[in-house]
């Protein structure tokens, strides 16, 4: 399904008032932003946020907290995590919502006086182990549903991470996010990673990148943005305009709507 949608904006942290900026500038869907206070599984009235929704034509995605960690060594930190996973997965059922965007995290690490050494790549396998299990009680929440948990690309996946996509994407219910600008910004190392599980590929994250700025308004830097609209077209993906501002958000859809379709 090849439509826009907007993140959550630190100018308008109400759902109301983005599902109404979303309606006013032709998109189809907000991206809830579970960084925020607004949307923790603890506040959000999911009656609400489906009546915002009705109200202005829109619908939601949903982007799982950044700091998300379900293989923290400390269990009581990974369960808390899971735990989130589990019932915004629940949430998201009830809102109808088709995507839950979510990072990887890298962990904890050593600086040693020649490298790094991040502790998911020293204990591999007990890292490993708990994505499985992740994957796997997420896949029994999802159920039938549809709900697909896409795996975004940030900083550039490390050898840990590569494997731990491999683990998730031996189930359905997950599948990729491609944000072009974090892609850009570390030199396209991640776009040979997307590759390799192309047909997984249902999400983008879209902006603009350029001289180490990241989250521009599209056309304003200087990413071949054609060649990944064509790719989001051929795989019927979502794409979210991700800028930060209301000003850079609007350019951006201002952008969209001069491209030929």
């Amino acid at each position: 399904m090849f439509e826009f949608g907007m993140p959550t904006l630190i100018e308008l942290p109400e759902a109301e008032d983005c599902a109404r900026l979303c309606g006013e500038l032709g998109l189809q869907f907000v991206e809830l932003n579970m960084n925020m206070p607004h949307y923790q599984v603890n506040v959000m009235n999911v009656e609400k946020l489906r009546r915002t929704a009705e109200k202005y034509h829109i619908y939601y995605t949903i982007h799982l907290d950044e700091n998300l960690n379900v293989s923290d060594f400390n269990p009581y930190v990974s369960e808390a995590y899971s735990r989130t996973v589990q019932e915004t997965i629940q949430i998201a059922k009830q809102l109808h919502t088709p995507i839950l965007n979510m990072h990887l995290s890298q962990g904890a690490y050593f600086t040693l006086p020649d490298r790094k050494v991040y502790l998911f790549e020293e204990y591999r396998q007990q890292y490993l182990q708990t994505i499985k299990t992740f994957r796997d009680a997420c896949e029994k929440s999802i159920g039938e549903s549809g709900l697909k948990i896409c795996v975004e690309n940030s900083s550039g996946y490390s050898s840990f991470q590569e494997q731990a996509l491999q683990v998730l994407l031996e189930s359905p219910v997950f599948a990729l996010t491609f944000d072009i600008g974090h892609n850009h910004c570390i030199g396209g190392r991640d776009e040979a990673v997307i590759a390799r599980h192309g047909e997984r590929l249902c999400h983008f994250h879209f902006h603009d990148a350029a001289f180490g700025k990241d989250h521009l308004p599209l056309g304003t830097g200087e990413i071949d943005l054609g060649k990944y609209l064509d790719m989001a077209r051929e795989r019927e993906a979502r794409i979210v305009l991700e800028t930060k501002t209301i000003a850079g958000l609007k350019a951006s859809a201002e952008w969209i709507k001069k491209q030929d379709f």
